[in-house]
This record gives structure tokens, sequence and C-alpha cells, in this order.
């Protein structure tokens, strides 16, 4: 289990306006520590970094899995969601699970990459409040960790959510996939 604290404290001690500077700093401990215990818990595997629609990505091209999503919130994004490309996007977990945005549509997540199984109960439960937030906090800083049990799977066990603002307040929470 990844210890945010490090992180948390960082943005707490930047109040003053110079946080926004220090996203891309954030992000790199961020991604170190996702690192750090995705590549303890999964091998081998072949991770890439790239960015979609002002979001950045964590990447397994092996078992073509998402593991992380992170991004600074611009507020609400009016763009209508391309519902034929995501119908186009298997729903090979089951019944159970939705197509869900790593980053929310509503923040301007775009579809593939940003599309992982995710429970319905999940998608449409606990995971939807800090969603909002991020949304109806521009600057703050949204993202998501993936878990997985093993390497055969592209469902996710879990997932860390969190949303950083600079204010100082700091929201993270786990959810079961």
């Amino acid at each position: 289990m990844i210890n945010y604290t490090p992180v948390v404290e960082t943005v707490r001690s930047m109040r003053d306006g110079r946080i926004q500077r220090a996203w891309p700093e954030v992000a790199e401990r961020l991604v170190q520590l996702w690192l750090d215990e995705y590549t303890r818990l999964h091998f081998p595997h072949d991770v890439v970094e790239t960015t979609a629609a002002s979001f950045s990505y964590l990447f397994d091209i092996g078992p073509q899995r998402l593991i992380a999503a992170w991004g600074v919130s611009a507020g609400r994004d009016a763009a209508k969601r391309d519902a034929g490309r995501m119908a186009g996007h298997p729903l090979s977990a089951g019944k159970r699970y939705h197509r869900g945005h790593a980053i929310p549509h509503t923040l301007g997540g775009p579809t593939d990459i940003n599309l992982v199984p995710q429970l319905g109960s999940v998608n449409v439960g606990p995971f939807r409040p800090l969603e909002k937030q991020a949304v109806a906090t521009p600057g703050s800083f949204y993202f998501t960790y993936w878990k997985y049990r093993d390497n055969s799977t592209q469902t996710p066990s879990g997932v860390d959510q969190g949303l950083l603002i600079p204010d100082g307040t700091s929201d993270i929470r786990r959810h079961g996939n």
C-alpha cells in the first residue's frame, strides 16, 4: 500500500501560491511511488508515460493496461462525450463493469487509454464525489492509480483516487474493484 503522506505534506507546505509551479514535482514524486509499487508487484513490465488531452498516463504495454492517470483541473469541460468511440471499447470484464474514466470526462478525460473496466457500483457510487470536486476546483491536482492482482488481467482489483488542492487540502481514497 502506498504511503502518500510525503506528497500530501509537500502540498500542505506550499499553500502560498507556489504550488501551481510545484505540480510537476508532485507528479514526479507520485510517478515514482506508483512505479516502485507496480514494478515490485508485476514483472516483466514495459511501462511508458504518455499524454492525452492535457493529462498524463502510465501504461504497461505488455498486458495493455493503465497504471495511473493525473493532471491539473481546468474546471468543467463541456465537450460532448464520444459515445460511439466509448461503445467500441471492450467490456470484457462482465456485465457488472462500466467503461470507467480514469480522468472524468467532465474534467476533459478522453476515451481510449483513459478507459478502464470499473465496477459500476464504484463508478457511479463512491468514485463520483471526488471527480465532481476535481471539476469544481480548477487548479487542483487529480489522479488515479490502478492496482492489479497479477499480470494475467486488464481488470483492476482496486484504485487509489486522489485530489490535491492548493489550499493544502488533500483527499485520497482507496476503492476496491
